[in-house]
C-alpha cells in the first residue's frame, strides 16, 4: 500500500514591515505636493509665507526703531512699583525659580518630597504676596499700594491667582452640577451657566461696583476686585471643560470601584476625577492661556497690565507715537513665550500621568 504525497510547498516568505519613516522629502511629497490641486496651493502659500518674512525680517533688523523698548525694560516689567523696592519683585521671581528647579529634582524621587514641595508650593503664594504688598510700619518692607503693580508684574499676579483659585472651584462646580443633591445642582448650574453667558468685561464692571457690597468693605483693594472677578469668569469655564471629563469616564469603572466597596467620595477622588482631569487637559491649559491674554481687560478699571503700560511708554517722547508698531511686536512675543511654556508644561503633565489614561500620548 502506498501513501500519495502532495507537491511540497514552500512557506510564504515574510513580508516587510510596514514604512515608518519616509523622511523630509517624503512627507512633503505626500503632504503637500500628493496632487495638482495640492502643489498649486502649496506654492501660492509659500509664496505669501515667503514675501511675509520678508518684509517682517526686513522690519525688525532694518526699518524698526527699538529705543522705546530697550529704554523702557523696567517699566515694562513692574510699570508703577517703586523703583527702590524693585528688588522685592526680583526676591519674588528668585523664589519661584527655586522652587521650580526643587520641583523637577525631587518630585520623582518619593511621596514624601511630592508632598513637600506640593506645601511649599502652597506657601509660596502668600508669601509672595506679602513681600511685594509689604507690611504697615516695616522698613525692610514697606507698604506698597497694588494700584502700583502694574506691568508684567499685574498681568502675570492676575493669571496666578485666576489659574490657582479658578482651578479648584471649578473642579468642585463641575461635581456639584452632576450631584444628585437637587438644590446644589441647580445652584451650581445657574452660577456656571450665567457666568457663561456674559463677557468677561461686564464681570470686572460688577465685581468693582457690587463686590464691595457683598463684603462690606467700599475700601477694598481694586487689584483683588479685578482678581475675584477673573477668578469667577475663569472657574466657570473650568468647571464645564471638567464635566466633559467626567463624562468621558466609563460607567463600567464607577460600577467596578462601587463593586469593591469603595464609598461614592472614594470613588469620585482615586478613580474618575483623576482620569477626567487629564483627559481635560489641552482644554483647560486652552482656558488658561485665554485667561492669561483676557488680563488685558483689566485696563478698563484704572489698572495698568503689560499692555496697558505700553501706552505710558509710548507717551514719554513725542516721537515714541511713530514707534507702535515696535512697542506692540514686543508684546506679541512675550505672549506668545508666556503661551508657550503653558502649552509645554501641559503636555509635559500629560506625558507624566500617561499611566492613568484618558488621552493617548501622541
Amino acid at each position: 500500500m502506498t501513501t500519495r504525497v502532495g507537491p511540497v510547498t514552500s512557506p510564504h516568505s515574510s513580508e516587510a514591515p510596514p514604512v515608518t519613516e519616509v523622511g523630509l522629502l517624503g512627507w512633503i511629497t505626500d503632504n503637500l505636493f500628493n496632487s495638482w490641486g495640492s502643489a498649486i496651493l502649496t506654492v501660492i502659500s509659500g509664496f505669501f509665507v515667503f514675501v511675509a518674512l520678508r518684509i517682517l525680517i526686513r522690519f525688525i533688523f532694518f526699518q524698526a526703531d527699538w529705543e522705546v523698548v530697550y529704554s523702557n525694560p523696567i517699566l515694562f516689567l513692574i510699570g508703577q512699583y517703586p523703583r527702590e523696592q524693585a528688588w522685592r519683585t526680583a526676591a519674588a521671581l528668585g523664589l519661584v525659580i527655586v522652587l521650580a528647579v526643587a520641583h523637577t529634582l525631587v518630585w520623582k524621587r518619593s511621596g514624601a518630597a511630592r508632598i513637600t514641595m506640593s506645601i511649599l508650593w502652597f506657601l509660596s503664594f502668600p508669601g509672595i504676596w506679602f513681600l511685594l504688598a509689604g507690611f504697615e510700619n516695616s522698613t525692610l518692607l514697606p507698604p506698597v499700594r497694588t494700584q502700583l503693580w502694574s506691568g508684567l508684574l499685574l498681568t502675570v499676579m492676575l493669571t496666578v491667582v485666576g489659574i490657582v483659585v479658578s482651578f479648584p472651584l471649578g473642579v468642585l462646580l463641575a461635581l456639584g452640577r452632576r450631584s444628585n443633591l437637587i438644590i446644589t445642582k441647580i445652584l451650581c448650574t445657574i452660577y456656571i451657566e450665567a457666568i457663561r453667558g456674559v463677557p468677561l468685561i461686564s464681570i470686572l464692571f460688577m465685581s468693582q461696583v457690587m463686590l464691595p457690597l457683598f463684603v462690606g468693605n467700599s475700601n477694598l483693594d481694586v487689584v483683588i476686585r479685578a482678581m475675584a472677578g477673573v477668578t469667577l469668569f475663569s472657574a466657570a469655564y473650568v468647571a464645564e471643560n471638567v464635566r466633559g471629563g467626567l463624562q468621558a469616564i466609563p460607567k463600567g469603572q464607577v460600577e467596578a470601584a462601587q463593586a469593591l466597596g469603595l464609598s461614592a467620595p472614594l470613588v469620585t477622588t482615586l478613580i474618575v476625577l483623576p482620569q477626567a482631569l487629564r483627559i481635560v487637559i489641552p482644554a483647560i491649559v486652552g482656558q488658561f492661556i485665554s485667561l492669561f491674554k483676557d488680563t488685558t481687560l483689566v485696563s478698563i478699571i484704572t489698572l495698568l497690565d503689560l499692555l496697558g503700560i505700553a501706552a505710558s511708554a509710548l507717551s514719554q517722547k513725542p516721537e515714541y507715537q511713530f514707534h507702535k508698531t515696535e512697542v506692540y511686536l514686543f508684546l506679541a512675543v512675550i505672549y506668545f513665550i508666556f503661551s508657550y511654556l503653558m502649552s509645554s508644561a501641559a503636555r509635559r503633565i500629560e506625558a507624566s500621568t500617561s499611566a492613568m489614561g484618558g488621552t493617548q500620548k501622541l
